[in-house]
């Protein structure tokens, strides 16, 4: 039987929009919690055109059937000195934090209650941007990790399914000024999307905040 969880659904914990008060997107083999108004408009208006203009933006490639494809979106990654992070054979080594980076990181610290070191950054320039499948679960992240996901500008899907029950499955529209906080077993057991659009879309901006060990 096929299982759709909404946020909205009666399996969503739901509570009054909040910037501080967040509604449970899933408590089974691990937690998520999402943060609708985290940002005002304006604030987030201003991020997104600084992120937008001060970032050091890369067009990375990965290896497909031997062959160099160009990942569909840019990305960028800033943390602590020396913190180097791999994933799908790329490897990102940290440029220094920018204020921009840092207010935001201070911002969300205060609800996930850790310290976050790194933080990658991937520009959504239109619609045929987007990213695959996958777990936040390379070994330098370890063994439960924490990560902060933070959108500006365009509202985009964020979809999550269970690694062993194919059923389950949460859809979620990710909004300008959005914060979504992973945690406990959810990169274990869960996979995560930002699918491909027909649609007109705008561009978009996601910061995923993590700590690298």
């Amino acid at each position: 039987m096929f299982e759709q969880i909404t946020l909205w659904s009666q399996q969503a914990t739901t509570r009054e929009d909040s910037p501080t008060i967040g509604k449970v997107l899933l408590s089974l083999d691990g937690e998520v919690v999402f943060y609708k108004g985290f940002f005002s408009n304006d604030e987030s208006d201003k991020f997104f055109d600084k992120l937008h203009h001060e970032t050091e933006w890369q067009q990375e490639t990965i290896q497909i059937f031997g062959k160099c494809t160009p990942l569909p979106r840019l990305t960028a990654w800033y943390g602590d000195p020396g913190k180097t992070y791999i994933y799908s054979g790329i490897e990102q080594h940290s440029k220094p934090w920018t204020p921009t980076l840092l207010s935001i990181k201070t911002r969300i610290e205060k609800i996930a209650k850790v310290e976050f070191n790194s933080v990658l950054l991937n520009l959504y320039r239109h619609g045929r941007d987007g990213v695959a499948w996958h777990s936040d679960d390379e070994p330098e992240l370890g063994q439960n990790p924490v990560i902060g996901s933070v959108s500006f500008g365009a509202t985009r899907r964020f979809s999550f399914r269970h690694k062993q029950m194919k059923e389950r499955k949460i859809d979620i529209d990710l909004p300008h000024g959005s914060f979504l906080l992973m945690r406990g077993e959810t990169q274990h057991h869960w996979q995560h999307q930002i699918p491909k659009t027909t649609k007109d879309v705008s561009p978009r901006i996601n910061l995923t905040f993590r700590i690298i060990h």
